[in-house]
């Protein structure tokens, strides 16, 4: 009742008083309970307690759906194989987290898997994942060796037993090599049958030219046994024995006639058909890839004529429109010029006509006025006379302009009172004459270069003297 046996597979946890005592192990000594894994153990009753921990071998299942690193999702199927540790360490850190829970081992370790697995698979590619499952099993390992050993576990295998491929990308890699391998296997029964066709063939023709043979030596035979007979029994006319020769003659022939027409019919109903299936899948894949070529180097070709056609017309567009341009401005600039010249040549014409004129104008002004100067200062009386004779209508009209200003003309005696009354503006406008006259004269004898100046002067005293005698006559009247 109080010793206890722990066995092969399992370790014994025994806590309470003394529990520690006759352990030498450093590990052991700083837990608080005592561990024997292999042998017997005294326990003393009401102060210590034994739990067993089991030592065997566990088995967790993965069902794990995880994402490669190409973004597929795959279902990773696999088992792992684990125990508790042999050594005091893992012992005590399983017998901490599953002495009441041994049952939860396997979902425990399932868990850590999962995580991990999910973690090295998204760093993966589906064919890393197919070509190399020990790299997946190895790093799984790898990566979760510490979290185990902090449980107590290790690991004694770990197998990904499948992996599932839900969206069929792991079949459509394999079909290229599959259809591949069926076109290699289609070959290859194809060239075995034709070899094996030619192989018939040429074993059918030996075999009609054996037998043509054979018929030609027993032919030859026979016409041997009958010629013996013939001589052996030496019977019958020599005419007879000839034409049985010429009889065995004429049946060899038939004979090798037969044997021709047999060859000839077996090249006309096998080999020729052979022959021509062949040539004619030769021809037709020969004239496929001939039209295969020749559409795409036309296509090539008139895509080629395009683009040079293309890139003439757009070379030759620019060409025309910059020549266009050129002739533009070219045209404009020689039309701004000789604008710019036609301006400028006629403005300094005009300039040049207008000080002409003004140059004439002045030269003719000081040719007359010294040609009239030269003339007062010669024959004063004869340019007086004539400046007034010039001026005379001029004189008459003023003196006669009073009367067309007047509204009602009232005569008291008659004819003669219109006689006085016009003889008094002539008489005035007469005086007026003879002032001037004598006014020019003065003044042209004061001065001979001052003559022109006075006969101006003149001209407008006697406006002037008129004008006085109209309105004189008008406030008379």
């Amino acid at each position: 009742m109080m010793w206890r046996v722990a066995e092969p597979n399992e370790a014994l946890l025994i806590s309470g008083l003394r529990a520690r005592r006759g352990q030498h192990d450093a590990v052991a000594e700083s837990l608080g309970f005592k561990i024997v894994t292999g042998k017997g153990v005294l326990v003393t009753p009401a102060v210590q307690k034994v739990r067993r921990m089991s030592l065997d071998l566990r088995a967790a299942q993965l069902g794990i759906d995880c994402v490669t690193q190409q973004g597929i999702p795959v279902g990773i199927r696999g088992v792992v194989i684990f125990k508790v540790g042999d050594d005091f360490a893992s012992i005590a850190n399983a017998a901490r987290r599953f002495l009441d829970q041994q049952d939860a081992m396997e979902t425990r370790v399932h868990n850590v898997f999962a995580g991990h697995l999910r973690a090295i698979v998204g760093q993966l590619t589906v064919e890393d994942l197919i070509r190399d499952r020990e790299k997946l099993t190895q790093l799984t390992r790898a990566s979760s060796g510490t979290e185990m050993e902090k449980l107590g576990l290790i690991v004694d295998s770990l197998q990904i037993q499948e992996i599932d491929d839900p969206t069929g990308y792991i079949a459509n890699l394999g079909r290229p090599h599959v259809a591949a391998v069926a076109a290699q296997a289609r070959i290859a029964e194809a060239e075995a049958d034709r070899q094996a066709a030619e192989q018939e063939q040429i074993s059918l023709a030996l075999k009609s030219e054996a037998s043509r043979n054979s018929s030609i030596k027993r032919s030859g035979f026979q016409a041997e046994v009958d010629e013996a007979a013939a001589r052996a029994t030496q019977s019958g006319p020599l005419a007879e024995a000839v034409a049985h020769q010429q009889v065995v003659v004429e049946q060899t022939k038939v004979a090798e006639l037969e044997a021709n027409r047999e060859e000839q019919r077996l090249q006309a109903a096998v080999r020729k058909p052979a022959d021509a299936r062949a040539y004619e899948q030769t021809t037709l894949a020969r004239a496929l890839r001939d039209a295969n070529i020749s559409s795409a180097e036309a296509d090539a070709r008139q895509m080629e004529l395009a683009a040079q056609a293309n890139a003439v017309r757009v070379r030759a567009e620019a060409d025309a429109r910059a020549r266009q341009i050129e002739v533009l401005a070219t045209a404009e600039a020689e039309s701004t010029r000789k604008t710019g010249d036609a301006n400028a040549h006629a403005k300094r014409s005009v300039g040049t006509a207008e000080a002409e004129a003004m140059r004439a104008k002045g030269l003719a002004e000081a040719e007359a006025i010294k040609a009239r100067a030269e003339a007062l200062a010669a024959n004063q009386d004869a340019v007086i006379g004539q400046q007034l004779a010039e001026q005379w209508p001029a004189i008459v009209e003023a003196a006669a302009k009073p009367f067309g200003a007047i509204d009602q003309l009232i005569v008291l005696n008659g004819a003669a009172g219109l006689g006085d009354a016009l003889a008094q503006a002539l008489s005035q406008g007469a005086s007026a004459l003879q002032l001037a006259r004598n006014m020019i004269g003065g003044l042209g004898g004061a001065s001979g270069t001052g003559g022109v100046g006075g006969s101006s002067l003149a001209k407008g005293a006697s406006a002037n003297g008129t004008a006085r005698t109209a309105e004189g006559g008008r406030s008379t009247t």
